[in-house]
């Protein structure tokens, strides 16, 4: 039987994009997701993108989607909820009420805009025993993937990753400062590539105040243990493109990340169906607090013009 699935806010595209691969809707069959449903919408409120409300409410409804009021009307007619809120700050109330009622939640990046509030999501999770995940679509990009997989064996044309610069696009928002909003990405691709294990960085950035003309960059580089090194350039201005170089024991790498037809949405999905099916949380929510350690220390370091900045999730 098919996952019965809840989206939360309609402030982000993702709304409409997620349901029309879940749901098989207007878009081609190699991009369907099988195993899930969306049965039931809540536009939500929005303080960041209030605008979009009415559009993506619209698209569900024509979509088919029996739409509530509010979210707690949901509880009884689900087994998981997406909580797709652009606004990272709305997080950690949207999932409060769903964690204590036992419904596993995925929650769209980013997964919080502060590390207090992505721990105390997290220890709720624990205390009630259960599963949430979180993850930029990047993660899961064909390139990403298929890279990291060149990289492992005894066999491997590169050997492994000895460091890393990832780099796209990092406008901020209100509500969602540094590399919260869509750095958020680039974040994500650089710990798939260099794992966890960060354990101080230094960042320098030039621009970024919200609701300002935009310019500049925010740089940020990152000590991984065993000496390896990883950095994250933010882009602000200027041409917007993801993509990496990896630097590795046999190898340098460029990697440029495509977004053609979306697919990654259609791979993130693969893994959030397969998460709520299992209860397996393909990304351990400690990775998850330690990018939330890591932006939240870029911040701290950017403020200070670069002083080295711990990245402590505990």
């Amino acid at each position: 039987m098919a996952i019965r699935i809840g989206i939360v806010d309609f402030d982000s595209s993702h709304c409409v994009e997620f349901t029309r691969r879940i749901n098989h809707l207007e878009i081609g069959d190699d991009q369907w997701v099988e195993g899930g449903r969306v049965v039931i919408g809540c536009a939500g409120s929005s303080v960041l993108s209030p605008e979009r409300l009415p559009g993506f409410n619209q698209q569900m409804d024509q979509m088919g989607v029996p739409l509530v009021a509010s979210p707690g009307e949901m509880l009884g007619k689900v087994d998981a909820v997406m909580i797709l809120s652009v606004d990272g700050s709305a997080h950690w109330d949207r999932a409060r009420p769903f964690i204590e009622a036992g419904v596993m939640c995925f929650v769209d990046k980013p997964f919080t805009c502060c590390l207090a509030e992505a721990k105390a999501m997290a220890d709720l999770a624990g205390r009630h025993e259960v599963p949430i995940f979180s993850s930029s679509a990047l993660r899961y990009a064909a390139e990403v993937v298929e890279f990291v997989a060149e990289t492992k064996g005894p066999n491997s044309p590169t050997g492994p990753i000895l460091g890393a610069t990832v780099y796209g696009p990092a406008p901020t928002r209100p509500r969602n400062p540094g590399l919260f909003h869509y750095g958020m990405h680039a974040v994500e691709v650089l710990f798939t590539l260099m794992g966890p294990q960060c354990e101080w960085l230094t960042c320098v950035r030039e621009g970024g105040e919200a609701g300002s003309d935009e310019v500049g960059a925010e740089v940020v580089t990152g000590y991984w243990s065993g000496g390896r090194l990883g950095s994250v350039h933010g882009i602000r201005s200027g041409t917007r493109a993801y993509g990496f170089v990896a630097f590795c024991e046999k190898a340098v790498r460029h990697v440029a990340i495509e977004s053609k037809d979306y697919r990654f949405y259609r791979d993130l999905l693969k893994q959030v169906i397969r998460f709520f099916e299992t209860g397996q949380p393909p990304v351990d929510i400690d990775e998850t607090l330690r990018i939330m350690a890591f932006i939240e220390a870029a911040g701290v370091s950017g403020r200070s013009c670069g002083v080295p900045t711990r990245c402590r999730h505990d």
